[in-house]
């Protein structure tokens, strides 16, 4: 998800320093870009629909599926809008993920993240007229659920129902689960926990594993990426027993009721998509056996992790949206094995961004230090967001075969915009091809 991490820990370091002395207010300064006319937060979705959001976690095992769920609701005044960093162990992972100590990381990052709300109704009723298209969301290295609620909130808004995966696979930064309480143990209350905390079971964390000294990297890395791709599918297995009416247990014991869902997804019309790493679950999830996405979407995928093998065996369309920074020929040369005369795939890239203007960071700090981190590129983040979201909607028309006026933006899917470049900007050597 992150890249030039000695950076990132060198200038969370000074911040500590200044945030140790009365210096608040320079920490704020730095934070709003040294502005304070600067609206920060994570944009509101556009759509017709407004926005609900819950989790879910059936199974309480490491094996288990745990997704954060973007749906069209019912509205409602005044909604309990969710924190976007849900619990305080996420700055824990954030910080092993950048090589941070914990202890400088959870003052800088409570101070200048710990605030923002996701712009969704938690737990809201679920409403719709008509059965909703799929997409399966996969996050970036060293991400988590949370972290792309502004895509998955706008496809959301536009009638969709989205499930943003949280893997297991050691490459989110942090996430949960669960183990059954010794029997001495039950009945007895937990001394901590969040407030759905099951009873009997006791809460696990699961932090980012670094590559050991020494270790290969590929080796691990395509290990995950196909434990990311069968998340994938099992969050869709799951998805599909809801609708089809099948009782399940969410173990998080939510107030959402996950009965309405029942016959409410249309199962013809399925998606995924993901970022980074999650751009390589999605071209890895596409090939597995009689899986149902009928096509997926790659935000700046980082294609190192898959196997060669793998690419003729993709048969759906492909949709690569890449930053202008974060890429290069290797990269490319490897989007470029997937190219066919019969299936279509589609490449375009945002001007003047990086990396990580596709997560929700990008809207949460200032121009000054979202560039020294490499959270926002020279573009305002808010036309890139719209430019990216706006080409999905009229990726996802075309090939989920949706009666919806997202055609209006097909223009964007070849590149036809001032902010966009059809294709790429790299140039590919024939030796890197």
């Amino acid at each position: 998800m992150f890249v030039n991490g000695g950076l990132i820990q060198s200038v969370a370091k000074k911040f500590y320093e200044w945030s140790r002395t009365d210096h608040r207010c320079k920490l704020s300064l730095l934070a709003m870009g040294n502005t304070c006319s600067n609206n920060l937060g994570i944009p509101r979705a556009k759509g017709p629909n407004p926005v609900g959001c819950t989790d879910f976690m059936m199974d309480h095992t490491v094996q288990g599926t745990f997704f954060r769920l973007y749906y069209p609701c019912v509205e409602t005044e005044n909604p309990d809008t969710p924190d976007w960093i849900p619990r305080h162990e996420y700055f824990d992972g954030l910080a092993d993920f950048m090589k941070i100590n914990r202890t400088i990381s959870d003052r800088i990052f409570n101070y200048l993240f710990g605030s923002y709300k996701i712009p969704a109704a938690l737990n809201a009723p679920f409403k719709s007229n008509e059965k909703c298209p799929v997409v399966v969301f996969s996050h970036g290295l060293g991400a988590f659920r949370t972290l792309y609620s502004a895509i998955c909130a706008e496809l959301a808004s536009h009638g969709f129902i989205v499930a943003s995966v949280e893997h297991r696979d050691e490459s989110a930064s942090a996430t949960y689960f669960y183990h059954e309480k010794p029997d001495s143990d039950k009945g007895k209350t937990s001394p901590k926990g969040p407030p759905h905390m099951p009873e009997n079971l006791v809460e696990e964390w699961m932090y980012y594993r670094s590559l050991k000294p020494g270790e290969l990297e590929f080796p691990l890395r395509n290990k995950q990426v196909k434990h990311r791709a069968e998340e994938c599918i099992q969050a869709l297995d799951r998805l599909i027993e809801i609708h089809s009416g099948n009782s399940v247990e969410n173990v998080l014991q939510t107030e959402f009721d996950w009965t309405t869902l029942e016959n409410s997804m249309d199962l013809c019309r399925i998606a995924v998509m993901g970022h980074s790493f999650g751009g390589a679950t999605v071209v890895e999830a596409l090939c597995k056996g009689d899986v149902k996405f009928r096509c997926g979407i790659a935000l700046d995928a980082w294609m190192f992790p898959l196997d060669d093998e793998i690419y003729p065996r993709v048969k759906q369309p492909i949709f690569f949206i890449n930053s202008e920074k974060f890429q290069w020929a290797g990269n490319i040369s490897r989007m470029r094995k997937l190219d066919s005369a019969v299936i279509q795939r589609k490449m375009i890239t945002i001007r003047g961004t990086v990396h990580q203007s596709f997560p929700d960071f990008t809207f949460l700090t200032g121009n000054w230090i979202g560039k020294i981190l490499k959270l926002k590129g020279e573009i305002d983040p808010l036309i890139a967001m719209d430019l990216c979201n706006k080409a999905c909607l009229a990726f996802l028309q075309r090939h989920l075969g949706l009666q919806k006026d997202f055609n209006q933006w097909d223009h964007l899917i070849d590149g036809k915009d001032e902010n966009l470049i059809p294709g790429t900007n790299i140039t590919l050597l024939q030796s890197s091809i």
